[in-house]
């Protein structure tokens, strides 16, 4: 298996540093979320407008509006996860609420001939939803979490005395692994080597006990405000300025113990455990068109700007190791390293830029919405997931900052690729009534072939509409495939779990005409 690996300087340097690749498609690899319609169709709503979340798909959709809206969409998710990890299974739930799009839609009609009129929205939406739990675990006869840390003391050129000091250039990793003597400096044929203590069991050719538990929670909500303009019912333009607000947290506990009897090993076992915390807020913009040719056809054409964030993380890690003969029990909390106050980091990432193509075919298309009878509609949607960036936020950027973040997005580059992403849906209204199904699939973003993930949706609900007030029910259920690296190697092939989630979503929607 080939792996794009980090080089070592990645994880060198101040108590700032705490970025890994994955931060790169955590805030662009996820379905779309919206109104219990957008769901429904499977989120094709790049060239139908008519709807509040044309506001985060194609503004140029708010151009339908020639009335005034309120919408509010809560949402339920029922999470089940499946993880593969060197050959054992394991399987956990995990739900929570959400919410989708929620806020108002100004609609001015310019005249009743002319055919002309505006609409403004402001809206937010929770983009992103973090909520969920990962749990594997499985014997492993080839690596050790401990070889992380050995390698990167290995190869730092730092002294022990330098690594554990109060300004340790390591307070989350070899620092707490030195100092609960979980990995050490040995002498083998009158070379001075650095090893973990679990190593010694993969020399004897027996195998550790692995286990891997991360809790996660927070979201991406968005507000965003918007305007379309409709030139004659045949050209809608729009436009919409986003501010991201990011709230994520994990909670991401390792243990590895000797699975042998064996207590002249030395090791027994050990639990790190890391505490981390990202906060910020960012913006970006949507522009788009939809020309309507026919009155029965509609073309959309959409194009995401990548959203700067400005983020602080925060982290804080424990780690206990256990030894025998003797039997000693050492822990340490990586605060001591960091004058008693959590590592922070202030940091720009950029998430990738995205564009949708999409048409839709509306069965009898008449200005008088009451005798339409339904439509089907379709995206194509690009993701340029390897450009996502980080730099440094810091007023005085150090030659120690500039080369970190060059390091880490080469790493971006080389780990991910863009992909396409596929939405259909379809309506069939009798009267007051619809009935809506949609699809989509999100296909892989990383460019390693051995590396598999990808997300499928399969959605339907039902809408009502009657003087001027509606309810939307929508059920998405979603199959979700990806992969969870626990950690990183430079020296060997990187071990990783398979995760597939069973995912049920249920949203509705509740709107007023005025």
């Amino acid at each position: 298996m080939k792996i794009y690996l980090l080089l070592s300087f990645l994880f060198t340097g101040s108590i700032v540093y705490a970025q890994v690749p994955e931060d790169a498609i955590r805030y662009s690899f996820y379905p779309q979320n919206g109104t219990a319609r957008n769901m429904s169709i499977g989120g094709a709503m790049g060239s139908l407008g008519g709807d509040i979340n044309a506001t985060f798909v194609n503004p140029a959709g708010l151009g339908f509006y020639k009335t005034n809206e309120f919408v509010i969409t809560p949402g339920f998710a029922l999470n089940n996860n499946k993880a593969k990890f060197r050959g054992t299974d394991s399987e956990n739930s995990k739900n929570n609420f959400g919410f989708g799009t929620t806020g108002w839609v100004f609609g001015h009609p310019s005249g009743k001939k002319s055919g002309n009129s505006s609409a403004l929205s402001i809206a937010i939406n929770q983009t992103a939803n973090f909520n969920n739990e990962v749990r594997y675990k499985g014997l492993n006869n080839y690596s050790s979490y401990s070889e992380r840390f050995a390698e990167e003391f290995a190869k730092s050129g730092y002294s022990i005395d330098d690594v554990l000091s109060s300004t340790s250039p390591y307070p989350f990793t070899s620092a707490p692994a030195l100092y609960t003597y979980l990995i050490d400096t040995v002498t083998v044929g009158g070379n001075v080597i650095v090893k973990g203590a679990p190593e010694y069991i993969l020399d004897a050719r027996q195998a550790l006990q692995q286990e891997m538990i991360q809790k996660t929670k927070g979201a991406v909500s968005e507000l965003s405000l918007a305007y379309a303009h409709n030139s004659k019912d045949k050209w809608f333009i729009g436009a919409a300025i986003g501010i991201p607000l990011v709230n994520f947290t994990s909670n991401t506990v390792f243990r590895e113990l000797d699975t042998s009897s064996n207590t002249s090993n030395y090791f027994k076992q050990f639990e790190y455990t890391d505490n981390f915390t990202t906060k910020g807020m960012g913006f970006n913009a949507k522009i788009g068109i939809i020309y309507r040719p026919q009155d029965y056809i509609r073309l959309g054409l959409a194009v995401h700007t990548p959203t700067w964030m400005f983020l602080q993380d925060t982290r804080t890690t424990y780690l206990t190791t256990e030894v025998e003969n003797p039997a000693a029990k050492f822990d340490v909390n990586s605060q001591i390293f960091t004058n008693g106050q959590p590592g922070e980091a202030n940091y720009v990432q950029s998430s990738p830029f995205k564009a949708i193509i999409s048409g839709s075919y509306v069965f009898r298309e008449v200005k008088d919405v009451t005798r339409q009878k339904g439509f089907i509609s379709a995206d194509i949607e690009y993701v340029h997931h390897k450009g996502s960036r980080f730099s440094s936020d810091n007023e005085k950027v150090t030659d120690e900052e500039k080369t970190y973040y060059k390091a880490l997005n080469q790493v971006v580059k080389r780990n991910y690729k863009g992909n396409f992403n596929f939405r259909l849906g379809g309506e069939l209204k009798f009267k007051i009534i619809m009935a809506r199904l949609g699809f989509a699939y999100y296909s892989n973003p990383y460019k390693d072939a051995e590396l598999k993930a990808s997300r499928m949706l399969l959605s339907g609900g039902l809408g009502y509409r009657n003087k001027g007030f509606f309810v939307d029910l929508a059920y998405v259920h979603s199959i979700n495939k990806d992969v969870n690296i626990p950690y990183r190697l430079e020296d060997r092939a990187n071990t990783y779990a398979e995760l597939k989630q069973q995912k049920g979503n249920v949203v509705a929607t509740v709107g007023f005409k005025f």
